[in-house]
């Protein structure tokens, strides 16, 4: 998805659909917690202590708090390139179309949600398919606290263990924790997009970072 903010952590941000087979974490599954290094630094994420930021797979009743996130997005930042807000009913669908191989995520402390993040087919030519895109929103309260680099670090390792060859991911405008968060991930900038997206007013490049699993 074109949009994230910080593994510097100042939070983060994206998009995208559709599932696959695999992983644990259908509706009816308990939330699974994953604990991963972040190979970016070799340490064992903040994120993964006892009383502090978990991420898990996303279930249904994640749908609200998930959309509230991703609406502040589409009506207040060009982080995201949708221009109408996202229904409780259509995040539900949303949701539904992550799983297997295509997972998304939650962060939350103490059963409140601070961000989500999901991997998602980079293009649908069956020569993609060793390629996927990541997406990470943080809710604007929860920035500068680990976050973003919490639900980033859990994809790139949920890309790796899904088989996939490498991660994409596109960051619309100027968003400098976005930027800032996937290089710190290790991701690389491969290539700038030129002006092909225009919100409130005004022409927004994308640029492309790339991760190598």
């Amino acid at each position: 998805g074109a949009h994230s903010r910080g593994c510097t952590d100042s939070g983060a941000f994206a998009r995208r659909s559709p599932g696959g087979p695999g992983l644990a974490g259908d509706e009816e599954a308990q939330p699974e917690e994953i604990r991963v290094p972040c190979r970016a630094t070799g340490a064992l994420m903040l994120s993964f202590v006892p009383g502090t930021i978990r991420v898990r797979i996303a279930t249904a009743a994640d749908a609200e708090a998930t959309a509230a996130i991703y609406n502040a997005e589409v009506l207040g930042a060009m982080t995201t390139f949708d221009l109408v807000p996202r229904t409780v009913r259509a995040q539900q669908g949303w949701l539904a179309g992550h799983g297997g191989v295509y997972p998304a995520v939650v962060a939350e402390v103490d059963g409140g949600v601070l961000g989500f993040g999901a991997l998602s087919p980079y293009r649908n030519r069956p020569a993609y398919a060793t390629t996927v895109e990541d997406s990470v929103y943080v809710d604007e309260g929860a920035r500068g606290q680990g976050t973003g680099r919490a639900i980033l670090t859990q994809l790139t390792e949920l890309a790796r263990s899904g088989g996939f060859h490498t991660v994409i991911a596109h960051i619309a405008g100027d968003n400098d924790a976005s930027v800032a968060l996937h290089q710190a991930c290790g991701f690389a900038l491969v290539g700038v997009e030129r002006e092909i997206g225009r919100k409130f007013g005004t022409w927004l490049d994308v640029a492309i970072f790339q991760y190598m699993l």
